[in-house]
């Protein structure tokens, strides 16, 4: 798999989390202070995180996905890889998601 893929895959997923990050967010009608709070992150790393300029350490998904009283495989709807015995090279997809209009 060429550089620029896997680059573009790991853009789709960072923007799919941020989306997931932002419905759940929205959900439990919460700000990003209130969230950072909580999960005991700074406001400027959930930001980043909902923009997709960023991915998540798995310790930093879970305190996101409990403080939104959610599993953290609800922050990665939508997120899937395709192993390597099934297509050659391997396939990550990251299907985007618009937000409904009742969650924003």
């Amino acid at each position: 798999m060429a550089a620029a893929n896997k680059k573009s895959y790991r853009k789709a997923a960072a923007i799919r989390f941020g989306e997931n990050l932002v419905l759940w967010r929205r959900r439990g009608a919460m700000s990003q202070d209130e969230l950072a709070l909580r999960a005991e992150l700074n406001r400027s790393e959930i930001s980043k995180l909902e923009h997709g300029q960023r991915v998540p350490r798995i310790d930093t998904l879970i305190k996101l996905a409990f403080s939104l009283d959610a599993l953290p495989g609800d922050l990665l709807d939508g997120l899937a890889w395709v192993p390597a015995h099934r297509q050659p090279g391997g396939q990550f997809i990251a299907r985007s998601r618009g937000l409904e209009p009742g969650d924003g």
